[in-house]
């Protein structure tokens, strides 16, 4: 499961990777059922509301966001792979049972692998074209993803 066996395209990809001081099982525990998820998956001070995990393949991945102000940003989205450990795949380009989205932005992938007691955590983003990349990368990006993996981080000590 390297990122070398993923062809990234840097006009279109976003990339976030570190070695994490946590088990790949505990990652994966963390991303794979909802009542983790709500600790973690958003950076503060947003919190995630609502967490709805199918973990198979057309399954379904379904969060609330709320930011500081109060709103809500609902998200669904499919799972496309599962590799338990190692690999987790969704996209919000799909609904639920592999039905077309009405709004895609963005396939999401997470790599975790091991690095002795570690693991080497890599997330990507990929986006359909470069506008959707740049937006995603002018929302913040690297710095919102990296403060979840923290979170995670943070949170994992506690599974």
């Amino acid at each position: 499961m390297t990122l070398q066996s993923h062809i990234l395209d840097p006009k279109l990809d976003l990339i976030l990777e570190r070695v994490i001081d946590v088990s790949k099982e505990l990652v994966w525990r963390a991303w794979t059922q909802p009542e983790h998820v709500k600790h973690w998956f958003t950076p503060a001070p947003w919190v995630t509301t609502e967490c709805e995990i199918d973990l198979r393949p057309g399954g379904m991945f379904r969060f609330v966001m709320r930011s500081p102000e109060g709103q809500s940003f609902p998200h669904i989205g499919c799972f496309l792979e599962i590799i338990e450990n190692k690999k987790l795949v969704w996209t919000d380009t799909l609904l639920p049972g592999y039905r077309p989205s009405e709004n895609p932005f963005f396939t999401a992938m997470i790599l975790l692998e091991p690095q002795g007691s570690q693991t080497q955590y890599t997330a990507i983003a990929q986006h359909k074209n470069e506008e959707d990349k740049l937006k995603h990368e002018s929302m913040g990006f690297r710095e919102g993803w990296g403060k979840c993996l923290d979170q995670l981080i943070s949170y994992a000590t506690t599974l």
